[in-house]
């Protein structure tokens, strides 16, 4: 027996469709006068985090918050979204009779991606969860190309590096490593400062090529007309500069920053 097909079923649009759609309602927008990137302020007193670890003082009373929508669903009236800001993620309810009845008709047609400031109060859904009663919200930019599909997320390791924006928007844990290294950074800066060490910066090109055996990247300064080496070992550099303190005992510190971009580096180490 022949297989039957839903007439109901909408086909999954293409990625090109799917950005010349968003293209079109960005068009409509600035033809009605509501450019999202023209409002570039919106004045939030909470984070996702805040409301959730005070939730009880602040259970009923109005906040702002803003971030960016990572889901939509919607059940006739009533829609649910997840908002992302710094902190963490938290549910918005939107419910058209307690919306003025434009602004739920422009909120339905936002896409995932699109960041948004919210009014509303903290409140808890019959299912326990603490959300987000929404009031108003403003469309405060447009997410142009659509994020990666949540369930497998983005797994290509090249392009995670060479898009780290979007590693960071759909990877949590990926910002969080970030977040303990700044941490770990300044802790560090900190502690040695605090011991006397001088923090000193070391050139990141030089005329001569350090590292012992290490192949150096090598480019051309055209002004200079001379071959230039990327640092790959800062001691000497480093022991050049205790020796211009004047003091055989100095301590200096220096914390160097990454030369090697990631995706560079993910491909020297499957290659070594």
């Amino acid at each position: 027996m022949a297989e039957q097909k839903n007439p109901q079923a909408q086909p999954e649009l293409s990625l090109s469709e799917q950005t010349r759609i968003r293209r079109e309602k960005l068009t409509n927008l600035q033809a009605e006068g509501q450019n999202p990137f023209v409002i570039t302020r919106f004045d939030w007193d909470a984070t996702s985090q805040q409301i959730k670890d005070n939730f009880d003082a602040m259970e009923g009373k109005p906040v702002k918050v803003a971030g960016r929508l990572m889901s939509k669903r919607g059940m006739g009236k009533v829609s649910f979204c997840d908002l992302q800001d710094r902190d963490g993620r938290i549910q918005l309810y939107a419910r058209q009779d307690e919306m003025d009845e434009e602004v739920y008709k422009k909120f339905k047609k936002f896409d995932i991606g699109d960041i948004v400031g919210v009014e509303g109060e903290a409140f808890r859904t019959q299912r326990g969860e603490m959300s987000v009663r929404a009031h108003n919200i403003t469309l405060l930019s447009k997410s142009l190309l659509p994020l990666p599909e949540k369930f497998h997320g983005l797994q290509d390791k090249e392009l995670r590096f060479r898009q780290r924006y979007v590693d960071l928007m759909v990877n949590p844990e990926v910002k969080k490593n970030f977040v303990i290294r700044s941490q770990f950074i300044k802790f560090m800066r900190n502690y040695l400062d605090n011991m006397g060490y001088m923090e000193v910066e070391t050139p990141v090109l030089n005329t001569i090529a350090g590292g012992a055996a290490a192949r150096p990247f090598i480019t051309h300064h055209n002004t200079l007309d001379t071959d230039l080496y990327l640092r790959i070992a800062d001691e000497q550099t480093l022991r050049d500069a205790e020796k211009l303190l004047n003091d055989e005992f100095a301590h200096v510190l220096h914390i160097p920053q990454q030369d090697v971009p990631d995706y560079i580096r993910s491909r020297m180490e499957r290659e070594a």
